[in-house]
């Protein structure tokens, strides 16, 4: 059977999801003496504001997913195909060490004038930083977590970042009543425009989640995860919505939809996810 990459991601990922409800059972009966939520699975997606959660001591989680991006402009009909992954690592109560990347990546570009087709495959940049829990929520004090990254020109030719370009965030969270929650996270990027010049562009995403029950999640959020003049690329604003179910305690089944809403962001936009906590 000769699969494309995208059917084979999907696939990949519908076996991680049988092989992850298999274990269910055995995680869900282990976890009945377990003390609650505090070792709960917490994830940084589906969402674009990060958790103020890490992942704690000698913790190794991972949360894994397949995207796809649609975008329509100038006679031109583009799809990018991913597989966004997250590793995360706990080296303390408080800190964790985080590895990132884009994944396998697949591009199609349709001249809809000419009629042809471009297909482009490849794999996206690595991306190293850190997250540091910094206060737990006490009254108005929200929970707080600060995240440095930098992303490396480690990927193919096609999908490569220009250089070096680190990234500082911040990420607090509020409780709210009715099982409702609020996360705001600013920060700051430096990159590279077409020209090779050096740029500083913000960050900025705003998500108020609903817990429904003790597996159910949504949400709703307005993400940009760039905020630059135009001659930098332009602003990225996307509406996102999703949604969170967990399996058991330590894994979580996850989707989203964002619309872009600029002409800058792609159109349309879709992920679906798996994240076990070990």
């Amino acid at each position: 059977m000769n699969l494309s990459t995208p059917a084979r991601a999907v696939f990949f990922l519908g076996a991680c999801l049988y092989g992850a409800t298999v274990l269910a059972a055995g995680d869900d009966s282990s976890d009945s003496g377990d003390s609650g939520d505090s070792d709960k699975i917490a994830t940084d997606r589906p969402d674009f504001v990060e958790s103020s959660d890490v992942v704690g001591k000698y913790r190794f989680q991972i949360e894994t997913s397949v995207a796809l991006e649609r975008n329509k402009v100038d006679g031109f009909k583009e799809r990018t195909f991913s597989t966004p992954t997250l590793l995360r690592y706990g080296v303390s109560d408080n800190l964790e060490l985080r590895a990132e990347t884009d994944g396998r990546l697949v591009a199609r570009t349709d001249d809809l004038v000419a009629g042809t087709r471009v297909t482009e495959r490849g794999y996206g940049d690595l991306s190293l930083g850190v997250k540091w829990h910094a206060l737990d929520e006490a009254g108005l004090t929200p929970s707080l977590a600060v995240l440095a990254h930098v992303d490396l020109d480690s990927g193919s030719a096609r999908f490569r970042g220009k250089g070096a370009r680190p990234s500082l965030r911040a990420v607090a969270e509020w409780e709210l009543p009715h099982d409702m929650s609020l996360g705001i996270m600013p920060g700051v990027l430096l990159d590279k425009n077409d020209a090779g010049r050096r740029y500083t562009a913000g960050i900025l995403g705003v998500v108020v989640g609903k817990e429904w029950n003790e597996r159910w999640r949504s949400f709703v959020e307005v993400a940009a995860p760039q905020i630059a003049r135009a001659r930098n690329g332009g602003s990225l604003v996307t509406l996102d919505v999703g949604a969170a179910y967990l399996l058991t305690r330590h894994c979580q089944l996850d989707t989203a939809i964002a619309r872009g809403l600029n002409r800058n962001t792609a159109d349309w936009s879709w992920t679906i996810g798996l994240s076990l906590k070990l």
